[in-house]
């Protein structure tokens, strides 16, 4: 009897906790039924799909935000790029018809592309090794596109080349297809400017007065002294001295009848080719200063008619010069207009420009700073657009190629810019805005 006792009693207990155990899993699974029911956001319906993750939420703003980078660094001129140079691209050059590029790098390879179509996926190219040592500093055409004067720096001093190609023998074998020759040299000088580095390298046709038509260049050294070359022979045709502590840059007048250069002072020196009855350069002597910019000019460029300069300054602005005057009579040159340059720094500063090109038909002018692009209005000096990051590094040099080149199914304004990035970019023109 009293074993029996104990043993009921337990029995009562566990029934008792089993019980209780029930009922509270009972109502706890009810609570939660009401909860559902009365709060359906907390617990959404199970046949629903689940919100995504939150790290593939962040996961995709950062695939975003990697897009929104590329489409910013994809400005909507850039057309194409010519990629393949070892090394800093130190200048180029168009051919007179706009069909070939070359571009002069600090591979110490000079590459003329032929530039079928400006959108096309690859571009043939025509590779010039040269000379061992040198260093290329600047490219330009002669009398054609297969004749290419390249000015290159070693530690002797500047030298210039022309290469050119032998015109191809007709075969009597039809079947024969003759192969093209390799450019070969056809003239060099060594240490044209002393020791001192050729700035820039420039060419055009001689079309003013009593000239022939062939090609002159002009080199400018860092020091004070220009030299001005017959394309086809290497001839000497002139010397120029701008006499200000060092040179800047130096260009000739699209019709080959001026040169101007741009030094350490504010003011711009012209001088004039005179050319002789056979056609050979007679003298140059100086004939006009621009004076009126109040710090030193960075670039310069002539208008396509070779009767107006276009100058960029330190001092912030961009002036427009009438060169078409009677300076045989004393007459100035006149500044037709004057813009402010739209650059600044972070504390408001002006910036100056870097390079300038003007487009063929003497409306668009491109302008940089280090690596931005801008394109400028020359009627109202109004952007008409920019790309801030133009190149991955500071732009070496622009030009704007002299006709149209077939992009597709058209024909586009094509600008080409040289970078230390290893690249070479063309750009279309923009589109003028209506007054």
């Amino acid at each position: 009897m009293d074993q029996v006792l104990p043993i009921a009693l337990i029995s009562v207990l566990l029934g008792t906790a089993i019980a209780l155990i029930f009922f509270k899993n009972y109502f706890l699974q009810r609570k939660s039924e009401i909860g559902s029911i009365a709060k359906p956001e907390i617990h959404p319906d199970p046949l629903r799909k689940p919100p995504k993750p939150t790290h593939q939420s962040k996961k995709s703003h950062s695939h975003a935000s990697s897009d929104k980078d590329h489409n910013r660094k994809h400005h909507p001129l850039d057309l194409n790029t010519l990629k393949g140079h070892g090394d800093s691209v130190t200048g180029l050059c168009f051919s007179y018809d706009g069909r070939n590029l070359a571009t002069a790098c600090a591979d110490g390879v000079v590459r003329v592309f032929k530039l079928d179509d400006a959108s096309s996926k690859s571009f043939k190219f025509l590779r010039i090794n040269v000379p061992a040592g040198g260093h290329p500093v600047g490219v330009a055409f002669s009398d054609d596109a297969s004749s290419v004067v390249l000015a290159s720096h070693t530690l002797s001093g500047s030298s210039l080349y022309m290469w050119g190609e032998e015109k191809v023998k007709d075969s009597n074998d039809s079947k024969q297809q003759p192969k093209l020759p390799l450019p070969e040299i056809k003239w060099e000088h060594h240490k044209i400017h002393e020791k001192k580095v050729v700035l820039t390298l420039v060419g055009t046709a001689s079309t003013y007065g009593n000239g022939d038509g062939s090609t002159i260049v002009a080199s400018c050294s860092e020091g004070t002294d220009i030299k001005i070359w017959h394309g086809k022979t290497g001839k000497v045709l002139g010397n120029v001295d701008t006499n200000q502590l060092k040179n800047t840059m130096a260009t000739i007048s699209p019709n080959g009848r001026f040169i101007a250069a741009a030094a350490f002072t504010a003011d711009v020196k012209v001088w004039e080719i005179v050319y002789s009855k056979d056609g050979s350069v007679k003298e140059v002597p100086k004939v006009m200063q621009l004076k009126g910019h109040r710090s030193a000019v960075t670039w310069l460029c002539f208008t396509p008619d070779s009767e107006q300069i276009i100058t960029a300054s330190k001092d912030g602005s961009i002036r427009i010069w009438n060169i078409n005057v009677r300076y045989h009579l004393d007459e100035d040159p006149k500044t037709l207009k004057v813009f402010p340059i739209p650059l600044h720094d972070s504390n408001g500063g002006t910036l100056h420009y870097d390079r300038l090109s003007l487009s063929p038909d003497g409306r668009i002018l491109a302008a940089t700073h280090g690596s931005m692009l801008q394109w400028l209005c020359v009627e109202t000096g109004k952007v008409l657009d920019t790309a801030d990051k133009a190149h991955d590094g500071d732009i070496t040099w622009i030009a704007w190629a002299p006709k149209p080149i077939p992009t597709g199914d058209g024909q586009t304004s094509i600008l080409a810019t040289a970078s230390v990035d290893k690249k070479v970019k063309l750009w279309a023109a923009p589109q003028l805005r209506s007054a």
